[in-house]
């Protein structure tokens, strides 16, 4: 089967999860990206450079049997500017959702962006014979949900002409697909020393990097002793308890900063012994699942996807500094040599990838 797969957003995440899932899928892939930045303009202008896209490749390339898109793209608007893909069945991934992705202040919040995840969710269903049943794809059941709560929220405040039973047509026909990784082993981790906490997350106020922080300065009240990597997506403007904990933990530190080599990465995931979430939203969490098959004992917040991904494998906070630093310090009392990579096991894109390809097979011939 070929798959005519679009990324507007060409970057960390949604560049990982298609590059694995084309890497290990028995499908043949055509794949058209757009740089990963300048998100608003992407879910607007990634139509019309599309549809130019495909239309002109239409005429030399083999047909494609079925489109894939994620949830940046305004698929409805594709379909009444390309001919090529007007009937063709499709498939869409969220990532994440613009009703609910954190802003600084809710007045931020442009609903439509929201609105267009809506109508790409209707267009991918009505482009399936049979309605298109588990043809909107979501990363966590968490996703989906408080995606689709918070549509029927902004449906119920329209002034009249409220379309009805929107959320519930896109839930019956939504499937949750968690996104595959590349399990990356214990091999390299380090038998003595005080053990290594980890954070992976992007440099953002979003990710929680002051409660983690906080947390820490509970550790060393109560004698707990540690070393730190503190690793992820860095940007020009940054929360300043990173410049600040730098300065506070520098005789702790194994590892500051960006990990620009896949290896590096991937190497300071097998040596650190626990990773820990402070985050305030997550619709999934692939450093997690990383670091987890790396052997890390995962410290989590008890909301957001975590409890659905993880269950007991994990251990919880309720995301106060306390609560954090409890948690952290069961971790590090847990049996040496436990094996905690096997949790993690069925996020990896060997299994991951061919439950995709049966699911798009499905689709596509309506079983």
């Amino acid at each position: 089967m070929r798959i005519l797969a679009l990324q507007p957003y060409d970057a960390t995440s949604h560049r990982a999860f298609l590059s694995g899932w084309v890497r290990n899928s028995r499908h043949d892939f055509e794949v058209f990206t757009l740089p990963g930045r300048h998100f608003k303009w992407r879910m607007r202008q990634a139509p019309i450079d599309f549809a130019q896209r495909i239309d002109a490749a239409a005429a030399t390339a083999l047909p494609w049997d079925a489109l894939w898109c994620t949830s940046m793209l305004d698929l409805a608007t594709l379909r009444g500017l390309s001919s090529t893909v007007h009937g063709l069945p499709a498939v869409v991934y969220f990532h994440e959702n613009q009703l609910t992705y954190p802003t600084r202040h809710e007045k931020q919040r442009d609903i439509h962006f929201g609105w267009s995840n809506m109508t790409t969710a209707l267009a991918a269903i009505a482009s399936h014979r049979r309605g298109g049943r588990g043809c909107v794809w979501w990363n966590s059941a968490y996703n989906r949900d408080s995606f689709l709560d918070a549509l029927d929220g902004l449906i119920k405040s329209m002034p009249d002409e409220q379309p009805e039973n929107i959320a519930e047509r896109i839930r019956q026909h939504s499937a949750v697909h968690y996104p595959g990784i590349d399990p990356v082993g214990q091999s390299d981790k380090p038998m003595d020393g005080p053990p290594v906490l980890l954070w992976a997350a992007r440099w953002e106020y979003d990710k929680g990097p002051d409660l983690f922080f906080e947390a820490l300065e509970v550790l060393e009240e109560r004698n707990v002793d540690f070393r730190l990597s503190v690793v992820g997506q860095q940007f020009a403007e940054q929360p300043k308890c990173f410049n600040e904990a730098k300065e506070r933990f520098a005789d702790r530190i194994v590892r500051w900063g960006y990990q620009p080599d896949k290896n590096d990465y991937r190497q300071a995931l097998s040596e650190a012994d626990v990773v820990v979430s402070t985050s305030k939203h997550e619709f999934f969490g692939i450093a997690i699942a990383e670091a987890v098959s790396a052997g890390c004992v995962p410290v989590l917040p008890d909301a957001l996807a975590y409890p659905e991904a993880w269950g007991e494998a994990a251990l919880y906070h309720d995301q106060t500094a306390e609560s954090v630093a409890d948690a952290i310090g069961r971790a590090i009392a847990l049996p040496a040599g436990r094996d905690v990579s096997s949790s993690a096991n069925r996020f990896a894109w060997s299994r991951v990838a061919s439950q995709m390809d049966d699911a798009t097979e499905a689709l596509v011939s309506g079983a």
